[in-house]
């Protein structure tokens, strides 16, 4: 690996602090590949491309500096603070909660780790759908092998549209292994990599949260999980519960109800967060993954 560094200030938009340990384990997605994450070492590494292939770079803290070791490339150091939201002001929801039981977060939780294009963080939440999480490592690390761009050193990138919509359906029957997702990740590829779709405009904060979900929903595999999933993951939108296999009985462990809960009993409880309210949720269900690490 290169020994080149880049750094940048570790903190929000709005002056906030930012919590790398749990920024870097935010959400299962977060450690999917190309991402490897070390959390008791609090190290980041992934594979990104640059223009003249790809770069394998090395991601932790020091204090309030985030140190990136592998490239000084400006553009891969953009990308870098777009995956760490950087541009994201959370001190609004830190205020919010600064007097309940999430007044923990105020030290810097919250801030979800995205993925360089919201191509990507679309096409790893359709590989969680109706699987467990053992098929959805396997599948995204067979995208990566077998269609992303090698790095020095043997890392690789995440796929391109174009790389993803070049292989055929037995690729993704034989080899991804993905099941009924195999035309819908083929179609979804062709889609973007043609400009049919432009999923990077679901980034312009102009667009209300309802017109984001539309288009979302219109994508082939994403149902109402998978668009709240991205949509918080992804697209700083949280207004919407992420509602699972996982986090619904999560959350009943959490609140020693005694049996299942209504979605709406659920959305009940954290209306009071608004347009937060999908963060506050998330945080509730996972105060303890960086003491535990992420759950299996």
């Amino acid at each position: 690996m290169s020994t080149d560094v880049a750094e940048l200030t570790l903190r929000g938009a709005g002056g906030e602090p930012v919590d790398f340990a749990r920024t870097i384990v935010s959400h299962g997605v977060a450690e999917l590949p190309p991402n490897r994450v070390d959390l008791p070492s609090r190290v980041l590494e992934t594979t990104l491309p640059v223009a003249r292939g790809a770069r394998t770079v090395r991601i932790t803290a020091r204090g309030r500096t985030l140190r990136i070791e592998g490239s000084a490339d400006p553009k891969l150091t953009r990308t870098v603070a777009h995956m760490f939201r950087l541009d994201e002001d959370l001190s609004g929801f830190y205020e919010l909660v600064r007097e309940d039981e999430l007044a923990w977060c105020a030290l810097g939780a919250g801030r979800m780790l995205r993925a360089p294009t919201v191509f990507e963080d679309v096409v790893k939440t359709i590989c969680t759908t109706n699987t467990a999480w053992s098929g959805t490592r396997r599948m995204t690390a067979a995208l990566v092998e077998h269609l992303g761009v090698e790095a020095p050193g043997g890392g690789r990138t995440f796929p391109s549209p174009e790389s993803m919509a070049g292989v055929d359906d037995a690729f993704y029957r034989d080899v991804v292994r993905a099941g009924y997702r195999g035309p819908y990740l083929r179609t979804l590829a062709s889609d973007v990599g043609e400009g049919r779709i432009d999923l990077e405009q679901l980034n312009d904060p102009e667009l209300p949260d309802e017109e984001v979900a539309a288009r979302l929903l219109a994508l082939p595999g994403v149902g109402p999980y998978a668009a709240a999933h991205v949509m918080l993951t992804s697209l700083s939108r949280y207004s919407r519960l992420v509602l699972d296999s996982w986090t619904r009985p999560t959350y009943a462990k959490l609140a020693r109800a005694r049996g299942a809960l209504k979605d709406t009993t659920i959305e009940r409880r954290f209306r009071r967060y608004g347009e937060w309210a999908g963060l506050a949720f998330w945080l509730y269900l996972t105060r303890n993954w960086v003491d535990d690490g992420l759950p299996v």
